[in-house]
């Protein structure tokens, strides 16, 4: 396939070119986009080396059949429609099109039935992509309600966010993050909830196709760099065996059990750090309630939680 990548230059950009190059991903011509201001700087992929170019309109009419868009949500909403319009797939980073009921939002574990013949594919967000990796197998038991706690690094903010929990400054968020555990993700709606919290709530209901899932969460930034780790309470349909509940995920696609609390072994951060897995444990009952559980989750979140999931969606195309 031709690949072109625009946003080549950031973190996302560069991790969905290292994952490329780890899969052995079949690249025939490959095109690096970026802005202005890093035009010109050199990249190298399998040995070979590219410069970047800066991102016009006149790039659109090159033969490329798959476009990752990792240069945020202004970008994607101004030269996907060019896309679009010259048939080359857009694989889209951004939250712009994740609600457009016309654009499928895949998780490849979760729903890969649902891409068809698509020009745009959305890409979840972070948290939400760990997270119903491990929701998938446990639908089979009726999952009534879901509340999330998110545990979010700072490089979900991007480089400005490493910039503040390595230096103590407030460029990116309202309080120095080296000190602080902040309950504010994004933007407050009207509903007093977060933009991120919201974001969470409706892509897991249209990932997972249940309208009538009912889902809450609470997103919070963590002083640490790299790695999203998220609480899930779940509430089934029916009562169950907690034995069928380990069974369903160790026997999951791309979930990895780390559950020992004996021998201290619980889903951490830095095992997931440069990972493709999500990592599951403290699996156990919900005793406030007939028929739930908690478990722990956690993922390398420029990883599986960005550039590996669009990764994965473009094998599916190829």
């Amino acid at each position: 396939m031709n690949i072109g990548i625009i946003g080549a230059s950031g973190t996302v950009g560069r991790t969905i070119l290292q994952v490329l190059e780890e899969r052995n991903f079949n690249v025939d011509e490959l095109y690096l986009f970026s802005s202005k201001k890093s035009a010109g700087e050199t990249i190298t992929f399998n040995g070979k080396d590219y410069t970047l170019e800066e991102l016009e309109e006149s790039v659109f009419d090159r033969d490329i059949d798959v476009l990752f868009f990792a240069a945020g949500g202004a970008v994607s909403e101004k030269f996907i429609p060019l896309a679009k319009e010259k048939g080359i797939v857009a694989i889209d980073n951004s939250s712009v099109y994740r609600m457009d009921e016309n654009v499928p939002l895949i998780v490849p574990e979760v729903n890969r039935d649902d891409l068809n013949d698509e020009t745009l594919i959305a890409n979840p967000n972070c948290s939400t992509i760990q997270s119903v990796v491990a929701l998938k197998p446990l639908q089979k038991f009726g999952i009534k309600r879901i509340t999330y706690t998110t545990y979010q690094a700072v490089s979900g903010s991007g480089a400005r966010g490493i910039e503040d929990l390595k230096n103590g400054t407030t460029n990116t968020y309202p309080y120095n993050i080296q000190q602080s555990v902040l309950p504010h993700i994004d933007v407050f709606l009207d509903n007093g909830y977060t933009k991120e919290e919201m974001k969470m709530i409706e892509e897991t209901k249209k990932i997972l196709n249940d309208d009538q899932l009912k889902v809450t969460a609470t997103t919070v930034r963590v002083p640490i760099e790299n790695g999203h780790a998220v609480n899930i309470d779940i509430e089934f349909e029916q009562d169950f065996d907690i034995k069928d509940i380990y069974k369903a995920l160790e026997e999951a696609e791309g979930v990895v059990i780390k559950d020992d609390i004996e021998n201290l072994v619980y889903p951490i951060t830095e095992d997931a750090n440069g990972t493709d897995d999500v990592y599951v444990g403290r699996i156990r009952r919900d005793y406030s309630t007939d028929n739930g559980i908690h478990m722990f989750v956690t993922a390398d979140n420029i990883r599986k939680g960005a550039a590996t999931n669009s990764v994965q969606i473009a094998e599916i195309l190829n």
